[in-house]
């Protein structure tokens, strides 16, 4: 079945080069290009398109605003396309909370990157048109008791990548002030980690930081992998600390959630418990087998509630997966199992 695609950006190169980008592919169709929020109303109704791309940055009505209409009167899959600057994040974590699918940095015009660009561009587009956001209504989610104490040496180590954003601040929205050390990898690009972590502290009880280099892990202690430049794995047994580590994307990505697993695996094998989210591919199934191997517990979100459930179903098939369960459910019991 072929992707219907709008293009929507101001500039006319950039709407050129997008189109082109996703034409090269034989299952997505672009059936339009708008040049601003209006045209863009206009086509949508006309085309029905499956899946809309949408420039953050635009004059008069901005793409945020734009989307803030789309979700509210006719939801459906936007890919938000974003300059990676400190600006430029803001906007992408606020378009995410708002309902995109996701969102990508606009592509650069040196040839090899942009094949990189465009291969990542339309795995997005053709996963948002599968997405199955809202299958499932939210339940409410359980409520943590107000004497809540983790054991001494418990630790939790998350997972996520497509949809993760939202997903996350959900997911630390009930975690305790005095929460077990929990460390993060959400797939992102270099400058949006810092941002999405301030974010992150600002909804949460938790104190919740961009991880650095020797941060010791203690209660009430969040740390969000920086995206782009170092794999965050885990050291020390007796005093554990973060460690960012150089080194080639694994399993396709950088920061990797397989690298954090697996050194959680060897660092606090049956004291964590590791929880795999929403996102596309298979970046952190080895390092959970890895995990339940070595006795921790292990949590895969459930396709009804995943945005993308690929990085989860593929956990789940090899076999790493113990307990799968919907997103509301997952923080109570990751706490329940790290409890005193």
């Amino acid at each position: 079945m072929t992707v219907r695609t709008v293009v929507v950006d101001d500039s006319a190169s950039m709407r050129a080069m997008v189109s082109h980008l996703l034409n090269a592919d034989p299952m997505i169709e672009v059936v339009g290009e708008a040049d601003c929020p209006a045209t863009a109303r206009t086509m949508i109704k006309e085309l029905n398109p499956d899946v809309i791309t949408l420039d953050v940055e635009m004059p008069g009505m901005n793409g945020l605003e734009f989307l803030d209409k789309i979700m509210r009167l006719r939801p459906m899959p936007v890919v938000m396309l974003s300059t990676l600057t400190q600006a430029g994040a803001d906007a992408t974590l606020k378009a995410l909370e708002l309902g995109a699918f996701d969102c990508f940095g606009k592509p650069s015009h040196s040839a090899f990157s942009l094949k990189d660009y465009g291969d990542e561009l339309t795995s997005v587009v053709k996963a948002a048109a599968r997405s199955r956001r809202g299958a499932r209504p939210m339940e409410a989610a359980p409520v943590t008791p107000s004497n809540y104490r983790p054991r001494p040496d418990a630790l939790i180590a998350i997972g996520s990548s497509t949809g993760g954003v939202e997903t996350l601040i959900r997911l630390l929205s009930s975690f305790p002030e005095n929460c077990p050390p929990t460390v993060i990898v959400q797939h992102m690009p270099a400058n949006y980690t810092s941002t999405f972590a301030a974010r992150l502290d600002r909804l949460s009880k938790p104190r919740v930081v961009e991880a650095a280099g020797g941060m010791v892990l203690e209660p009430g202690l969040v740390c969000v992998a920086p995206g782009g430049v170092n794999h965050l794995t885990i050291s020390g047994r007796e005093v554990r600390r973060c460690r960012l580590i150089e080194g080639e994307r694994y399993n396709g990505h950088r920061p990797s959630v397989d690298k954090l697993f697996l050194s959680v695996a060897q660092t606090a094998g049956a004291s964590a418990v590791g929880a795999i989210l929403t996102g596309m591919g298979s970046d952190g199934a080895a390092g959970l087998l890895a995990m339940r191997d070595e006795g921790s517990v292990t949590v895969g979100q459930d396709e009804a509630t995943s945005v993308v459930y690929g990085m989860p179903a593929a956990a789940k098939a090899m076999g790493a997966v113990q307990i799968q369960l919907p997103l509301d459910r997952i923080a109570h019991r990751l706490l329940q199992e790290c409890r005193a």
